[in-house]
């Protein structure tokens, strides 16, 4: 982008002169081959969702999150009533399209149409979708959604900066790496250090080919096996 200067040849940035904002997100699901968003509905998705995450050994899977764990299923589906309406975050659960079952949430949050920001956050994913094709199919449905339906320049990752899988995560994902926040927020009684992670409008396009490439069905072997990772298929 050319870099605009005002009337005393001061460089301000690249000029916009078609800008005029991006759309807010409504409550659509977004539909892939092996997942489907809907919109985070307590009645409809708590319960399975609560059991789903009883399946992991442990809670270590909620130790980077504001919220959580849920000592019982009345305790989680109050947290999914208290954000299942609300306009920013817009929460998502994510089906399994082959079993019909919601395997994790995830959000768009920090929604700012005028500047074309918004963020991935409150990624919540059971034992039943990590490192599955579901979690990367996730990431092509949001960002496509966000980019080439409601016009945004700019997708942001955010995370404990102590949070390594989160990390490696954004970075599989095409995501840049932007630098530590310090003491950023307080959650659970500690300081938390945030690590920023982008993806910008310009990027998306390459990026959106490595996802394609590697979601592939002739990207897998007869046992579901990756052969291509990722990171090798990306730009």
């Amino acid at each position: 982008m050319t870099t605009h200067f005002n009337e005393f040849n001061q460089p301000i940035g690249a000029a916009l002169p078609k800008w005029k904002g991006a759309k807010y997100p409504d409550r659509r699901s977004l539909i892939g081959n092996y997942s489907i968003l809907e919109p985070l509905i307590a009645q409809k998705h708590a319960s399975e969702l609560f059991n789903a995450y009883q399946e992991a050994e442990d809670q270590r899977d909620w130790t980077y999150l504001p919220y959580g764990p849920f000592p019982d299923l009345e305790s989680y589906v109050s947290f999914v009533r208290q954000n299942e309406h609300l306009k920013d975050a817009i929460h998502y659960a994510v089906i399994d399209a082959e079993t019909k079952k919601p395997v994790g949430t995830v959000a768009l949050m920090r929604i700012d149409p005028a500047n074309g920001v918004v963020e991935i956050g409150s990624v919540t994913y059971s034992r039943k979708m990590q490192r599955t094709r579901i979690s990367t199919e996730v990431m092509a449905l949001l960002s496509h959604y966000v980019f080439k339906e409601l016009g945004y320049r700019r997708l942001e990752w955010k995370c404990n900066s102590f949070n390594a899988p989160s990390r490696a995560a954004a970075l599989r994902f095409g995501f840049s790496f932007e630098g530590i926040f310090r003491q950023a927020l307080v959650t659970k009684g500690c300081n938390r250090d945030t690590a920023w992670f982008s993806m910008l409008d310009s990027e998306y396009p390459e990026i959106s080919k490595a996802y394609n490439n590697w979601l592939d069905p002739s990207n897998f072997d007869d046992n579901g096996q990756q052969k291509t990772p990722l990171a090798r298929v990306k730009p």
